[in-house]
């Protein structure tokens, strides 16, 4: 059953991250490229964590990727209101 959900679950990472690909294709804004990345960065954990024998998220490597993959959105953010303090002055 674990495998089943986290199957859905990287599934739906992927479909979100074309989803935002999709809207970086059409205006090139970097913001949705790394919101792709991350949601990408996401499913091939959740992959993994099926794929490796005795994985557990608790694991300091699939703790990292998904903190990486976390931090990608934070960078994101911050770059987007960094343009708009820039415009502003």
């Amino acid at each position: 059953m674990d495998q089943l959900l986290m199957g859905a679950i990287a599934a739906g990472s992927a479909l979100a991250g074309l989803f935002f690909f999709r809207f970086w294709w059409q205006t090139r804004d970097r913001f949705f490229l790394y919101f792709a990345g991350s949601f990408w960065l996401e499913a091939v954990n959740r992959v993994a964590l099926v794929l490796v024998p005795h994985a557990s998220e608790h694991e300091p490597l699939f703790y990292l990727v998904r903190l990486v993959s976390y931090g990608l959105i934070l960078a994101a953010i911050w770059q987007k209101n960094r343009e708009k303090v820039k415009r502003r002055n």
